[in-house]
Protein backbone atom coordinates (compact mmCIF):
# COMPACT_ATOMS: atom_id res chain seq x y z
CA UNK A 1 0.00 0.00 0.00
CA UNK A 2 2.87 2.40 0.73
CA UNK A 3 4.32 1.96 -2.78
CA UNK A 4 0.96 2.90 -4.31
CA UNK A 5 0.80 6.02 -2.14
CA UNK A 6 4.30 7.04 -3.23
CA UNK A 7 3.42 6.50 -6.90
CA UNK A 8 0.32 8.68 -6.55
CA UNK A 9 2.38 11.42 -4.90
CA UNK A 10 5.04 11.28 -7.60
CA UNK A 11 2.39 11.28 -10.35
CA UNK A 12 0.77 14.38 -8.85
CA UNK A 13 4.08 16.26 -9.05
CA UNK A 14 4.87 15.09 -12.59
CA UNK A 15 3.64 18.19 -14.50
CA UNK A 16 5.58 20.50 -12.20
CA UNK A 17 8.82 18.55 -12.46
CA UNK A 18 8.36 18.44 -16.25
CA UNK A 19 8.04 22.24 -16.16
CA UNK A 20 11.21 22.51 -14.07
CA UNK A 21 13.05 20.33 -16.61
CA UNK A 22 11.78 22.55 -19.46
CA UNK A 23 12.67 25.80 -17.68
CA UNK A 24 16.15 24.74 -16.49
CA UNK A 25 16.99 23.29 -19.91
CA UNK A 26 15.83 26.50 -21.59
CA UNK A 27 17.88 28.68 -19.22
CA UNK A 28 21.05 26.68 -19.85
CA UNK A 29 20.33 26.64 -23.61
CA UNK A 30 19.88 30.44 -23.49
CA UNK A 31 23.23 30.72 -21.71
CA UNK A 32 24.89 28.79 -24.55
CA UNK A 33 23.13 31.11 -26.99
CA UNK A 34 24.28 34.30 -25.25
CA UNK A 35 27.80 32.92 -25.23
CA UNK A 36 27.71 32.50 -29.01
CA UNK A 37 25.66 35.61 -29.81
CA UNK A 38 26.84 38.16 -27.27
CA UNK A 39 30.20 36.85 -26.15
CA UNK A 40 28.88 36.42 -22.60
CA UNK A 41 29.87 34.66 -20.38
CA UNK A 42 32.91 33.91 -22.61
CA UNK A 43 33.93 34.84 -26.13
CA UNK A 44 32.26 32.71 -28.82
CA UNK A 45 34.48 29.97 -30.18
CA UNK A 46 32.97 29.82 -33.66
CA UNK A 47 31.03 32.72 -35.12
CA UNK A 48 27.43 33.69 -34.56
CA UNK A 49 24.32 31.80 -35.65
CA UNK A 50 22.27 33.43 -38.41
CA UNK A 51 20.01 36.30 -37.38
CA UNK A 52 16.44 35.31 -36.52
CA UNK A 53 17.40 31.63 -36.17
CA UNK A 54 15.96 29.35 -33.51
CA UNK A 55 19.14 29.88 -31.51
CA UNK A 56 17.88 33.42 -30.96
CA UNK A 57 14.32 32.57 -29.97
CA UNK A 58 14.05 28.84 -29.27
CA UNK A 59 15.32 29.00 -25.70
CA UNK A 60 13.05 31.91 -24.84
CA UNK A 61 9.99 30.19 -26.33
CA UNK A 62 10.75 27.04 -24.36
CA UNK A 63 11.39 29.05 -21.21
CA UNK A 64 7.90 30.55 -21.29
CA UNK A 65 6.35 27.40 -22.73
CA UNK A 66 4.98 28.86 -25.95
CA UNK A 67 4.72 26.55 -28.99
CA UNK A 68 6.69 24.08 -26.89
CA UNK A 69 6.21 21.00 -29.06
CA UNK A 70 7.12 22.44 -32.48
CA UNK A 71 9.99 24.51 -31.08
CA UNK A 72 11.35 21.49 -29.20
CA UNK A 73 11.05 19.40 -32.39
CA UNK A 74 13.06 21.92 -34.41
CA UNK A 75 15.65 22.41 -31.68
CA UNK A 76 16.06 18.66 -31.30
CA UNK A 77 16.82 18.45 -35.01
CA UNK A 78 19.21 21.38 -34.83
CA UNK A 79 21.11 19.75 -31.99
CA UNK A 80 21.32 16.46 -33.91
CA UNK A 81 22.69 18.29 -36.95
CA UNK A 82 25.12 20.25 -34.75
CA UNK A 83 26.40 17.03 -33.23
CA UNK A 84 26.94 15.23 -36.53
CA UNK A 85 28.40 18.23 -38.36
CA UNK A 86 30.59 19.76 -35.66
CA UNK A 87 31.34 17.18 -32.97
CA UNK A 88 31.22 13.70 -34.52
CA UNK A 89 33.99 14.37 -37.07
CA UNK A 90 36.38 15.18 -34.19
CA UNK A 91 36.07 11.77 -32.51
CA UNK A 92 33.72 8.81 -32.22
CA UNK A 93 33.39 9.33 -28.45
CA UNK A 94 31.18 12.23 -27.26
CA UNK A 95 33.36 12.80 -24.20
CA UNK A 96 36.32 13.41 -26.52
CA UNK A 97 34.55 15.42 -29.21
CA UNK A 98 32.73 17.81 -26.83
CA UNK A 99 29.34 16.73 -28.10
CA UNK A 100 27.79 15.69 -24.76
CA UNK A 101 25.67 18.87 -24.43
CA UNK A 102 24.38 18.60 -27.99
CA UNK A 103 23.31 14.99 -27.41
CA UNK A 104 21.58 15.82 -24.12
CA UNK A 105 19.78 18.83 -25.59
CA UNK A 106 18.71 16.76 -28.59
CA UNK A 107 17.07 14.09 -26.45
CA UNK A 108 15.59 16.44 -23.83
CA UNK A 109 14.03 18.49 -26.62
CA UNK A 110 12.77 15.31 -28.27
CA UNK A 111 11.18 14.28 -24.95
CA UNK A 112 9.44 17.69 -24.73
CA UNK A 113 7.93 17.10 -28.18
CA UNK A 114 6.04 14.13 -26.75
CA UNK A 115 5.58 15.21 -23.13
CA UNK A 116 4.54 18.81 -23.79
CA UNK A 117 5.40 21.82 -21.64
CA UNK A 118 4.16 20.64 -18.25
CA UNK A 119 2.82 23.19 -15.78
CA UNK A 120 3.54 26.93 -15.78
CA UNK A 121 3.44 27.49 -19.55
CA UNK A 122 1.76 29.86 -21.95
CA UNK A 123 0.65 26.80 -23.91
CA UNK A 124 -1.20 25.64 -20.78
CA UNK A 125 -2.82 29.04 -20.27
CA UNK A 126 -3.93 29.11 -23.90
CA UNK A 127 -5.30 25.58 -23.63
CA UNK A 128 -7.29 26.49 -20.50
CA UNK A 129 -8.73 29.53 -22.25
CA UNK A 130 -9.84 27.41 -25.19
CA UNK A 131 -7.24 28.68 -27.68
CA UNK A 132 -5.76 25.82 -29.67
CA UNK A 133 -2.76 25.80 -31.92
CA UNK A 134 -1.56 23.08 -34.26
CA UNK A 135 0.66 21.22 -31.78
CA UNK A 136 -1.35 21.91 -28.62
CA UNK A 137 -3.43 19.41 -26.75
Amino acid sequence: MRVLDMTDTLERWSPYILAVLRIVTALIFIEHGTQKLLGFPAPPANGMPPALSLFWFGGILLLVGLFTRPVAFLLSGEMAVAYWMVHAPRSFFPVLNGGDPAILYCFIFLYLVFAGPGAWSIDGVLRQSGVRHAWGR
